[in-house]
């Protein structure tokens, strides 16, 4: 079996580092022509150069602030006044973390613009050129918290729940047009962010962040955390036109991690 993406174009949400930069890389790898979309001009542009590039691929840069809901959509719906894109893969950075007590309505509202309005709107567009062509691929990168959630991340299990049970009624809509939407739960990868968590870890108990990573990975039964390029294989398959029978559903890729089916 071999994925080929020859001819397709891919836009990538934060894809200058962590799992983003390695779904762009496997899309690229796999013949399709990539946008890279993230907040650093300078990752972006590093990243880019490290993208294979064929006779057919010409990958681009866009360089927006998910934080910042006003100027994003500014910017992504000049985008799609220009170009058009047959895989769409919603990712951003997450939330910060924290508990039910220590957020209030306004970190809420920040999480749900930076999650959810960024995905929703982005995919309207994105759906207009898919619709008329009979072909697309919606793929959002969601966590495994929304089956079991983590009470120091109440933002992204909030908010990313939203997204999730949002995209399987947009599957429902879109089927029939050719278009397939599919949510990634996400368990424990080795990003950036990950580290970060790990060590906000390790200074609340007063332990190693080498420690914690050691505890993380005994609550895996493959006893290990993901290395990014897994994911991107599997955004790569889920792209391709072998899986165009996989809709509306939301698919962990956490080694065994959660105990729920």
């Amino acid at each position: 079996m071999r994925i080929n993406l020859s001819g397709k174009k891919a836009l990538v949400g934060a894809s200058t580092s962590g799992i983003g930069k390695a779904i762009a890389i496997q899309l690229a790898a796999s013949g399709a022509t990539v946008t890279l979309m993230s907040r650093s001009l300078d990752k972006l542009e590093v990243v880019k150069s490290v993208l294979s590039t064929h006779e057919s691929q010409q990958h681009q840069i866009l360089q927006v602030d998910f934080t910042d809901f006003e100027a994003y959509q500014v910017l992504i719906s000049e985008y799609f006044e220009n170009n058009s894109v047959d895989i769409l893969v919603n990712n951003t950075q997450g939330p910060a973390a924290g508990t039910a007590l220590d957020k209030d309505v306004v970190d809420y509202q920040h999480a749900f613009d930076l999650l959810f309005k960024t995905v929703a709107l982005t995919s309207e567009l994105a759906l207009k050129s898919m619709q008329k062509n009979k072909w697309g691929r919606i793929i959002n990168v969601a966590s495994v918290t929304v089956k079991e959630p983590l009470s120091y991340l109440v933002l992204s299990n909030s908010i990313r729940a939203a997204v999730v049970t949002w995209a399987k009624s947009l599957a429902t809509e879109v089927g029939k047009d050719g278009i397939t939407v599919n949510s990634i739960l996400t368990g424990y990868f080795n990003t950036e962010r990950i580290k970060a968590l790990n060590a906000q870890k390790a200074k609340e108990q007063n332990i190693s962040e080498e420690e914690v990573l050691k505890r993380l990975e005994a609550t895996v039964p493959v006893k290990r955390i993901g290395d990014p390029a897994e994911y991107g294989y599997l955004v790569a398959f889920l792209a391709s036109e072998l899986a165009g029978y996989i809709n509306g559903t939301q698919i962990p890729i956490d080694g065994g991690a959660l105990s729920s089916l």
